[in-house]
């Protein structure tokens, strides 16, 4: 319950009350029975099949409220992989000489998306209301340096954890009031794009290419606003996905390729964001 609801008047009781009120309810057979819990408060009714339309709703709304009460009114999105390590630590998730050895070259970039964080907090600090928070999935890797950039000045971010197979826990420099768990993909996903005013995609694997192409076709297609998106690494991405090719094979069109910006540095990528929505100088 938010202050703003403790103070609002109702002639109604809140449903925490309600909720408080039923646990207290003697315990007889008619009050033990699954049937008598309050719907709101019975998990395994909230997890039934037939509920999933409702927990797609929920998980939509409670981010957004939580946002909305912190005054958050755009994002600059950080994608990139989780398995790219911070220069000189040890926590590197390859799996022979060679990946380990490539993904050594590429830790240099966890520098970069930590700077890059900088430079957007450092304006975000100057809104009156929240505007291009860093938000990143709230992993390891890229995501922990972009939450990581906007701690280092203080800045809040925001992070948007999924449950996975495997034991995933948020990095420590997401702001905790503003640290979500998703269990729908696609939820999340448009978490991503409702608030970015720029999208950022460092070198990654499976889940970067599919947010980078999502990225691309809500722009393409005119669902989304035009919005800056920027390719960290020329070489990496030039190497991974030869879009060019794709523009001369005639399934994107030429100028489809001037939908997002190569960069090589933080400092790069914010003159851009800086320059697209004409941002003072300073």
């Amino acid at each position: 319950m938010t202050d703003h609801d403790t103070q609002r008047w109702k002639a109604l009781p809140h449903s925490p009350e309600d909720i408080e009120k039923a646990r207290r309810t003697p315990d007889t057979p008619q009050t033990r029975a699954p049937a008598y819990k309050l719907a709101f408060d019975d998990t395994d009714f909230l997890t039934r099949e037939e509920l999933r339309p409702v927990r797609l709703q929920l998980e939509l709304l409670k981010p957004e409220l939580i946002l909305q009460e912190r005054g958050i009114q755009s994002t600059v999105v950080m994608f990139g992989g989780a398995r790219i390590p911070e220069p000189g630590s040890q926590a590197c998730a390859a799996r022979n000489d060679e990946q380990k050895q490539n993904l050594e070259a590429l830790c240099g970039y966890y520098e970069q998306a930590r700077d890059f964080a900088r430079h957007v907090s450092a304006y975000s600090a100057t809104t009156y209301s929240r505007e291009m928070v860093i938000v990143t999935g709230g992993g390891p890797g890229i995501m922990e340096a972009g939450n990581r950039g906007a701690a280092d000045i203080n800045a809040p971010s925001i992070g948007l954890n999924v449950v996975l197979p495997h034991e995933q826990v948020p990095n420590n420099y997401v702001t905790p009031g503003l640290c979500f768990n998703f269990h729908y993909f696609a939820v999340r996903k448009m978490h991503f794009m409702m608030r970015a005013k720029a999208i950022s995609f460092f070198p990654g694997g499976f889940g970067t290419m599919d947010e980078l192409f999502e990225s691309l076709t809500l722009i393409q297609t005119g669902r989304m606003e035009a919005i800056p998106l920027l390719l960290f690494g020329r070489q990496f991405w030039e190497k991974v996905i030869d879009f060019q090719e794709l523009a001369r094979q005639g399934t994107i069109a030429p100028d489809d390729i001037k939908l997002f910006h190569y960069v090589d540095t933080g400092k790069e990528a914010w003159s851009i964001i800086r320059d697209h929505y004409d941002l003072p100088r300073a």
